[in-house]
């Protein structure tokens, strides 16, 4: 019997790196979610065209034209409905949404954010990292609610902080971790295999403890 896979928008405001990390993970028959959509909030976004070039139907809604988020959400929330969008996967996406957005993707729109959570929310976070000293860094995939980086945690990548390091060579190792992740944790989500009770979920998997990625040099 074929199972029917979860359809995906990812929305993203730049090149889309995670985006392409899921795109490539939905290319395997087994996996349990297809990319149908991608949508931009920046029309010059790099992955617009990366998609485009895949055959994944993708638009930009250049959030400048709209006199509001509200405004911008409707177009946003139209294009979703029409698409028959079952999961959001934001990607890089650079805007906050309005509660009331978030709540009518409640438990259906994930999001990913360069820290371990809920450590170093918001921007600027390997610089933030890097100044207090930690000794590890990472990524978290979360489900998305009103408050900014905040949610139901899916799962996180652990990558250590090196001596010598700088912004962009943690934020190289981290991404790295982020692009295998993501796709993990949609497939584990997308099948059913995660669960949620309040803020926390479990998992079949030990998600964290497979994708901690510990660097021989430490």
């Amino acid at each position: 019997m074929t199972v029917s896979k979860k359809r995906i928008a990812v929305l993203i405001s730049g090149r889309g790196s995670n985006m392409q990390s899921l795109v490539e993970a939905a290319r395997h028959p087994d996996y349990p979610a297809e990319i149908v959509l991608v949508v931009s909030s920046r029309p010059a976004a790099p992955g617009i065209a990366w998609a485009k070039e895949q055959g994944i139907p993708a638009l930009a809604l250049d959030h400048k034209l709209y006199s509001d988020r509200a405004h911008f959400e409707s177009q946003l929330q139209g294009i979703l409905t029409t698409s028959r969008v079952d999961l959001v996967c934001l990607a890089g996406f650079m805007r906050l949404m309005t509660p009331e957005f978030v709540e009518a993707w409640r438990d259906r729109m994930l999001n990913i954010h360069p820290a371990l959570l809920p450590a170093f929310k918001g921007l600027d976070t390997h610089a933030r990292a890097l100044e207090a000293g930690v000794k590890f860094a990472g990524c978290t995939v979360h489900l998305v609610r009103p408050e900014m980086d905040e949610g139901p945690i899916l799962g996180q990548a652990v990558v250590p902080v090196l001596p010598g390091d700088t912004e962009t060579t943690l934020a190289a190792r981290v991404l790295a971790a982020e692009h295998r992740l993501y796709p993990k944790i949609l497939e584990l989500f997308a099948a059913g295999l995660i669960s949620i009770k309040g803020n926390k979920t479990t998992s079949v998997s030990d998600v964290n403890g497979l994708w901690a990625e510990f660097s021989p040099q430490v």
